[in-house]
């Protein structure tokens, strides 16, 4: 007999997993549960989350409650009669009426070696940190927040030219490849769940925009992996002539800085920017309500005086 799984997924991150379980024989899905269209983009219209779409494609039914601490949302879960939840960035902390709707509980994919990196930017975090590996844990889901014990991890190297978009879709593709073998396993009583180490967890918090300014007073390399770390979004960005001007890709230079940070150097070509240690070469860029272009083309288009300087972060 399939598993049924009801699955809860909300971005493009959770699409692999849903597709993997789905195209899965040995798994029938009942119910996929993700978030309600949201407005967004510049016209503000309601945009589906990536799951419904996909979900849509395979021929699931989707229910989008505007909460599950709703009693009649969690009826609907139930009445789907779920062996196992499997949760991937469904984008909602679920309470215990929710963890407690199938028998062998909720299984949920996060993008970090926990106990490191629980919260919401475990990517972003791992690029900022300069970490030499990350990768995926599934765990069981308990209340407290990414502390479930661990059912199964898989590490992945990092060679530092990850950003987050492309670490979060090789991140989803592992998720993807892994979630259907552990969830079968789990079902069939093949698996221990070890208990994370909480002395040793670590936490992050969900971004804002704020987050990616740039201080062109710190060091080179930590810039460079600000500026990975924010691409897709928010995007690292400065402030110059009272414009923001968004960074989405750098290089270090070997040149010592010798002026103020943040000086651009107009003549080179690509721009270069003085920082607290060595200048950082400017690759792309997306000028405030312009589209991206090639850095050597902005700073050529922009026409900046010599001493042009980003503003300082007060």
């Amino acid at each position: 007999m399939a598993i049924s799984v009801v699955f809860l997924g909300s971005p493009a991150f959770a699409v692999p997993s849903l597709r993997a379980l789905a195209l899965d024989a040995r798994f029938t899905i009942p119910l996929v549960v993700t978030q309600p269209d949201r407005p967004a983009g510049r016209g503000r219209r309601p945009r589906p989350p990536a799951v419904k779409d996909a979900a849509i494609e395979l021929g699931l039914p989707v229910f989008q409650p505007e909460t599950l601490r709703d009693p009649a949302a969690v009826e609907r879960l139930a009445a789907a009669v779920p062996d196992v939840l499997v949760v991937v960035a469904y984008g909602e902390i679920l309470r215990q009426s929710v963890l407690d709707l199938a028998p062998l509980g909720c299984l949920n994919v996060h993008p970090s070696l926990l106990p490191r990196y629980r919260g919401s930017s475990p990517v972003q975090a791992a690029i900022l940190n300069g970490d030499t590996e990350t990768g995926i844990s599934i765990i069981k889901l308990v209340r407290r927040m990414d502390a479930g014990p661990i059912v199964a991890q898989r590490r992945v190297p990092l060679d530092g030219t990850e950003t987050a978009g492309t670490l979060s879709e090789r991140l989803a593709n592992l998720a993807a490849e892994m979630l259907p073998d552990v969830v079968a396993a789990w079902v069939a009583g093949e698996l221990e769940a070890e208990p994370q180490d909480d002395a040793a967890a670590t936490y992050t918090r969900e971004l804002t925009t704020a987050d990616a300014r740039i201080d062109w007073g710190k060091d080179a390399a930590e810039i460079e992996r600000l500026v990975r770390a924010m691409q897709p979004w928010p995007k690292a960005w400065s402030i110059l002539e009272g414009r923001r001007l968004a960074v989405l890709a750098c290089d270090i230079s070997h040149k010592p800085s010798t002026e103020p940070p943040g000086t651009i150097n107009v003549s080179a070509r690509p721009p270069r920017v003085a920082t607290g240690t060595t200048d950082l070469v400017l690759l792309r860029v997306q000028p405030e309500g312009k589209r991206e272009m090639a850095a050597e083309d902005w700073a050529r288009g922009a026409r900046l005086p010599h001493g042009a300087r980003f503003a300082p972060v007060e």
